[in-house]
C-alpha cells in the first residue's frame, strides 16, 4: 500500500519509478502483477483523439468606453457572449459563419483555439447592448493569447471511457462525427485507442476524480466534474470495463500554457469542425489492484459495431468486437471482411503518455488527491416527446 503523499515525496526527490501503461503491460507479462506493483509508483496513460465537446473561455478586458458584448465573432466563428460583459465561450465545433455570400469554409472554433495557443493574432468583431454603464455599441480589434486576460479550455465532455465503431449498412455514403462511412459496410471507424486509453485502465474511477491533475493539451489541467453524457451504468465485462460509451470527464486547463502539438483544429467532411486533443492521466500505484486493472489487454476490451444508416437515437448493432481485432485493420461483419481504422492517433497517444512520464520523472509534475469521487450511479436520460398530449 502506498499513499499519494509518499509517491509525491519520491517524485520531488526524483526517485519515483514511472512506467507508461504499455511498459506496465509488458512488465506484468514478464514478472507478474505482484512484483510489478512493488516496483512501479506511477503509470501514465494517454490519448490523442477528436473531442468536439470542448471549448475556450476568453476574457477580452474592458474597452474604453466599455461594451457589453451580446454578439461576437472570432475570426468569423460565433462566440457565446451571454454572461459577463467581455467574457466569451468559443466552442470547438462551432463553424465559421458565411457572410456576404462567402461559402462556409472548413474552419471552426477548434482552429481558432489552435491559432490562439500558437500565439497567432485573431480578429474580434463584437456588437454590444447599449446601457448607461456600457455605452459602446460596436467593437473590432485583433487579439492574441497575450493581450487578453484569461484564456483557458473548459471542456464539458472529454475522455470517453469507451465508444462505438461506426459502419454504414445503407446504400449511400454517410458523413458523421466518425468521418465518412462508405455504403454497404465499405469501412468501419473507431475512436478510442483501447488498452492505452486513460479510463479503460481505471474502469471503476478509483484513481481519477474531481481535482485530479492531468496532462491537457501539453499543459497542466484538472478534472473539473463528471462529463456530459456520463453513463457509468453501462453494461460491463468481468474485468469491469464497459462494453460501450460510459464514463466521461469535464476538464479544465490554462490554454496559455498549452502547445499546438497537442491541440489541433480539424474538420470532418460534410459534418463540421472539431478539435484533436491530447490528454494524459497519471495513475498512482496505491495497491496491486491498480496494476491488475492496468494490465488489461486489447483482446479483453470490446466495443459495439453501430449502423449509422438507421437515423435513430438507438441504432441496430452488429455485435461486439475486441480492440485487438480493430487494431488488426480488419473485422468481420456478417461474414464480410471490413477494413477498419482509428480516429485516435496511436502514435501520439503513446507520446502523450511518454511526455507525462518524463514530467513526473523530472519532478515537475506531482499527483493530487481527489476532492470528490466521480459518481458511478448516473443513468442516461434521453429526450423523447411526450405521448400523452
Amino acid at each position: 500500500m502506498r499513499t499519494i503523499a509518499e509517491i509525491n515525496k519520491k517524485i520531488n526527490q526524483k526517485r519515483a519509478v514511472v512506467w507508461t501503461v504499455e511498459e506496465l503491460k509488458t512488465r506484468v507479462a514478464e514478472i507478474g502483477v505482484t512484483k510489478a506493483a512493488k516496483e512501479v509508483d506511477v503509470i501514465t496513460t494517454g490519448t490523442f483523439e477528436p473531442m468536439e465537446s470542448s471549448g475556450g473561455i476568453l476574457n477580452l478586458g474592458h474597452t474604453d468606453p466599455p461594451i457589453k458584448i451580446r454578439r461576437c465573432w472570432i475570426d468569423g466563428v460565433p462566440a457565446y457572449s451571454g454572461f459577463g460583459a467581455v467574457d466569451l465561450y468559443l466552442g470547438a465545433s462551432c463553424a465559421v459563419e458565411a457572410m456576404d455570400g462567402e461559402e462556409l469554409r472548413e474552419r471552426g472554433g477548434g482552429h481558432v483555439i489552435q491559432d490562439l495557443i500558437a500565439g497567432k493574432p485573431v480578429q474580434v468583431r463584437a456588437l454590444g447592448q447599449v446601457t448607461d454603464c456600457y455605452p459602446r455599441a460596436t467593437f473590432e480589434t485583433t487579439v492574441t493569447r497575450d493581450t487578453i486576460n484569461q484564456f483557458y479550455l473548459f471542456n464539458p465532455r472529454n475522455l470517453y471511457q469507451n465508444f462505438i465503431i461506426g459502419v454504414n449498412g445503407g446504400d449511400r455514403p454517410l458523413y458523421t462525427y466518425l468521418g465518412p462511412l462508405q455504403p454497404r459496410l465499405g469501412n468501419a471507424v473507431y475512436s478510442n485507442p483501447g488498452a492505452i486509453s486513460p479510463l479503460l485502465n481505471d474502469p471503476d474511477l478509483q484513481l481519477v476524480g474531481i481535482g485530479t491533475r492531468i496532462f491537457l493539451g501539453g499543459g497542466i489541467g484538472y478534472v473539473a466534474w463528471e462529463g456530459t453524457q456520463h453513463f457509468p451504468l453501462q453494461r460491463r465485462l468481468a474485468n469491469h470495463t464497459p462494453i460501450g460509451p460510459s464514463a466521461t470527464l469535464a476538464l479544465i486547463g490554462d490554454a496559455k500554457q498549452m502547445d499546438v502539438r497537442w491541440v489541433r483544429g480539424c474538420y470532418f467532411k460534410s459534418y463540421g469542425p472539431s478539435l484533436m486533443l491530447g490528454v494524459g492521466v497519471p495513475l498512482p500505484v496505491l495497491n496491486e489492484t491498480v496494476v491488475e486493472r492496468c494490465a488489461v489487454q486489447d483482446k479483453d476490451l470490446v466495443a459495439p459495431i453501430v449502423d449509422f444508416s438507421i437515423p435513430r437515437r438507438v441504432r441496430p448493432t452488429f455485435g461486439l468486437v475486441s480492440y485487438a481485432q480493430l487494431k488488426s485493420g480488419k473485422i468481420t461483419i456478417e461474414g464480410k471482411a471490413v477494413r477498419v481504422a482509428p480516429l485516435a492517433s496511436m502514435f501520439l497517444s503513446r507520446q502523450v503518455a511518454l511526455e507525462l512520464k518524463q514530467w513526473i520523472e523530472a519532478g515537475t509534475f506531482t499527483l493530487t488527491e481527489t476532492v470528490s469521487p466521480i459518481p458511478m450511479d448516473r443513468a442516461f436520460l434521453p429526450q423523447d416527446p411526450w405521448t400523452d398530449f
